[in-house]
């Protein structure tokens, strides 16, 4: 009398192409939330637009473009705060300068300082305004003049949903 072992389950060759796909699909739209969170496309009032890393936590908006080498005529970075109000800004650490903009909440330029050097002695000057903003822009220098921005510009941009 021969025995004959039970045979144990064989796994399905399509069914791990399925999970593999499902975990790649998943992957990439995890990913996709986590750049489309990361950065947005800003339109300026010329019609031209840039693409802005978003500085939305206290550590990146301490953090902004220190240590960066260069940024590039499209893009930017915006720093999008709790509550709008007087926020300052100092160039320690900075490698290059860069024009900064002030908006309130109707995303309307409220200040702007031009051609910001960075600071290569402490103490570094602060640059504010005595307006209220929720949100500040950084871009290379010489964008508020290629881009003839001014007081009152009002720059477009949505926002992804943010947690608090």
């Amino acid at each position: 009398m021969s025995q004959q072992k039970p045979s144990l389950p064989t796994r399905d060759k399509k069914g791990k192409g399925f999970f593999f796909l499902l975990f790649l699909i998943l992957s990439i739209l995890s990913g996709t939330a986590a750049f489309s969170r990361k950065y947005l496309k800003i339109f300026l009032p010329d019609g031209s637009s840039l693409t802005a890393e978003l500085a939305l936590t206290d550590k990146e908006r301490q953090e902004g473009l220190m240590f960066r080498e260069k940024i590039d005529w499209d893009q930017g970075m915006l720093f999008v705060f709790k509550r709008e109000g007087i926020h300052s800004f100092w160039m320690k650490n900075m490698r290059f300068p860069i024009d900064i903009l002030w908006l309130d909440r109707e995303k309307r330029i409220v200040h702007l300082e031009i051609d910001v050097p960075p600071c290569t002695k402490d103490p570094c000057p602060s640059y504010s305004t005595s307006n209220s903003a929720l949100f500040v822009l950084e871009l290379k220098a010489g964008s508020v003049a290629r881009h003839r921005l001014k007081l009152y510009d009002k720059i477009e941009f949505v926002l992804p949903e943010l947690k608090d």
